[in-house]
């Protein structure tokens, strides 16, 4: 984890965050001057940002959303008022509406982001202040402390190079709290490739398998928010198991960066998780990234010891084979 504090100071009324990198100060500032990498680490898990109208010099809007596993957009502006490149920028931080117009009834504070250089690399700074006490608990009591720690720590992700940092490394599962486990997986293809194979049925029957010796049976899904999916497979000859199916909801589609739906087996009473899937790519290599909201710890862990794991790699080797490599 990156982040080393994050600290409050009611007199100053100020919020500071600090996070070391082990990258160059011009690498990190890049991250922030580019919309399409901020776009991957603005916004805590589950709720990315997606920036629109991006004007990183003084007098510039920058205008962003942030998008729930709900579906629910939550907007924010930037009003640019200084930039001292590659070290720091200023600016009026302010909650907004769909077109980008500042809320008159929610307060706006003033954030700048600054950049050292390190023995070790470099330090990002970010200092939040607002306007009054009021105002500092008000962000406070919204989650901006957890917020902010969660959306720096995806920096790291941003700043590494892909092929190095996951590729050839197979599926990865980590686990965040006692409700959310986030499972990672590269792959040396484009993300348009990626994405149709995780939205069109012809092809998801050719990788999505599982181990050996199992078939899809059912592959029914239609990429649209609002509509519902369903799965199933089989054990083929004399494979041993039990057909069994998921079906679920698609709740938010952006193509080729982000698919969100919930998810639950077929004919029990079991409760269903939702399930956060992002598409990012970098110089020809694709992270997926898998973010899933469990109910509680207990479904957490029994989930995980099925070997979930083990068969989503058992699906993604054969994706690279069928569809990557082939």
């Amino acid at each position: 984890m990156p982040v080393t504090s994050v600290t409050t100071d009611p007199e100053a009324l100020s919020m500071t965050l600090v996070a070391d990198f082990p990258v160059g100060p011009e690498r990190l500032w890049e991250a922030f001057a580019d919309p399409r990498q901020l776009e991957r680490f603005w916004g805590p898990p589950g709720y990315p940002a997606t920036f629109g109208r991006f004007e990183l010099t003084p007098g510039g809007v920058v205008h962003y959303w942030m998008t729930s596993p709900e579906g629910q957009k939550f907007y924010g502006r930037w009003d640019v008022t200084a930039v001292d490149a590659p070290r720091s920028f200023t600016v009026t931080d302010a909650f907004a509406d769909e077109s980008g117009t500042a809320d008159p009834g929610m307060p706006a504070g003033e954030m700048t982001v600054s950049v050292d250089a390190t023995p070790t690399g470099s330090r990002l700074t970010v200092l939040s202040t607002s306007p009054t006490l009021e105002a500092l608990q008000q962000v406070i009591d919204m989650g901006q402390i957890e917020g902010m720690r969660q959306s720096m720590g995806q920096l790291d992700t941003v700043l590494a190079d892909l092929r190095e940092y996951a590729l050839g490394k197979g599926t990865q599962t980590e686990i965040l709290d006692d409700t959310h486990v986030r499972i990672t997986r590269a792959f040396a293809a484009p993300r348009s490739l990626i994405w149709r194979a995780h939205t069109e049925p012809a092809l998801m029957r050719q990788w999505l398998l599982g181990p050996d010796g199992w078939e899809m049976t059912v592959c029914e899904l239609e990429p649209v928010a609002g509509t519902p999916y369903r799965y199933a497979w089989a054990p083929v000859g004399d494979t041993p198991g039990e057909a069994f199916g998921f079906e679920g909801e698609t709740v938010v589609v952006d193509p080729q960066r982000r698919l969100v739906s919930t998810e639950r087996m077929s004919g029990t009473d079991f409760p269903g998780t939702l399930n956060d899937l992002s598409f990012d790519e970098v110089d020809g290599v694709t992270l997926l990234t898998l973010y899933i909201t469990y109910t509680d710890v207990a479904q957490r862990d029994m989930i995980l010891a099925t070997g979930m794991t083990d068969g989503m790699e058992a699906s993604y080797a054969r994706l690279e084979t069928e569809l990557v490599t082939a």
